[in-house]
């Protein structure tokens, strides 16, 4: 994947973050994971994922230590 790439579809966002499309998907329906939007109207849009947000989303799940997270 170049780093130019802006929008990832769900296989390379999963790629990135070495998760199953899978996993995006259930942390999608948890809202758990790290924003996305649909491409178009409907429940058949393709979801992408940019970038940045990934990384946003990674930075804000970044822990010193085990005692820093709640685990739930």
């Amino acid at each position: 994947m170049a780093t130019g790439d802006i929008y990832l579809t769900c296989k390379q966002a999963a790629k990135l973050l070495h998760l199953s499309c899978r996993t995006l998907e259930r942390m999608r329906a948890e809202g758990t994971g790290p924003c996305f939007m649909k491409a178009g109207p409907g429940l058949r849009a393709r979801v992408l994922y940019m970038r940045g947000d990934i990384d946003d989303w990674l930075r804000q799940h970044c822990h010193l230590s085990t005692s820093e997270y709640d685990n739930q």
